[in-house]
């Protein structure tokens, strides 16, 4: 598979506003390494190569164990793995993703809003937003995964 175009260098403006809500996002008060894992599970539902290599190399790099990001894909059935909040935003993620099959439901938004207060959930859903706008350009222009240059 070859890579398209270069959609940073076509429509510079648009990667700009992007990276403006990528900078939103790392400036808010959610942890970085549960933005990741939300970015990566985002990425798995959606299968965007480009992102799923690099969140996992990102995750790598802030310490998180092979053995958890093996099993992000099915972190329900990973018993006490995942914390409260990270069930929680791997389940929101999961949803908001998946809007046009699920519609968000209540019971999904009750859940997520006994862990993180007003402005964290408006700030995760807005980084949910972000990865899925990511991996429709990723995919759409087929950026190539770090792991397929270095080989």
């Amino acid at each position: 598979m070859s890579k398209r175009l270069d959609y940073n260098q076509v429509a510079p403006g648009g990667a700009k506003a992007l990276g403006g809500v990528y900078g939103y996002v790392t400036q808010s008060s959610l942890p970085p390494e549960l933005v990741e894992l939300v970015y990566l599970r985002v990425s798995q539902i959606n299968n965007c190569a480009f992102c799923l290599d690099m969140h996992t190399r990102d995750l790598l790099k802030k310490g998180v164990k092979v053995e958890k990001l093996a099993l992000v894909q099915a972190w329900r059935e990973a018993g006490n793995l995942f914390d409260a909040r990270e069930r929680a935003a791997l389940s929101w993620a999961e949803s908001v993703t998946l809007v046009a099959q699920t519609g968000v439901p209540d019971a999904q938004y009750a859940e997520a809003r006994e862990v993180f207060n007003e402005r964290e959930l408006v700030d995760l859903t807005l980084a949910i937003s972000l990865m899925n706008a990511y991996n429709r350009m990723a995919i759409s222009f087929r950026n190539t995964p770090q792991a397929a240059v270095d080989r």
